[in-house]
C-alpha cells in the first residue's frame, strides 16, 4: 500500500534495544534474512534445478521463505492496525 505521498510503508522499524529490525523478525532473524537475500542469484538457480531431488542449496529458500513470511504476516497486521487507527482518526462513523 502506497501513501498519497507516494512513498511506500516502512517495513523496518527501531526494536527496544535500539537495533534496526523488519517488523516481525528479531535482530538475528533480520541479519539472517539480509544474508539470505543477498546471496548469489546462482543459488537460485541451483535450488530450482534440485527442487526435483535433494538438494543441499534448498534449505536456504526454505529458510529464506520462512523468514519472509513471518515477516510479512506482522507487516500487513501492522499495515490493517495503522488504516484502522486512521479511519478512526478521522471520524468516520459507522452506521451498520
Amino acid at each position: 500500500m502506497i501513501d498519497q505521498r507516494q512513498n511506500a510503508p516502512r517495513r523496518y522499524f527501531v526494536d527496544a534495544q535500539g537495533h534496526r529490525v523488519l517488523i516481525g523478525l528479531s535482530l538475528e532473524e533480520t541479519a539472517e534474512f539480509e544474508a539470505l537475500d543477498l546471496a548469489p542469484k546462482e543459488t537460485v538457480q541451483i535450488v530450482v534445478e534440485t527442487r526435483a531431488g535433494t538438494g543441499a542449496a534448498a534449505v536456504d529458500d526454505v529458510r529464506w521463505l520462512e523468514l519472509y513470511s513471518k515477516h510479512e504476516g506482522a507487516w500487513r497486521a501492522w499495515i490493517a492496525q495503522s488504516q484502522a487507527g486512521r479511519t478512526q482518526d478521522l471520524g468516520f462513523v459507522n452506521y451498520a
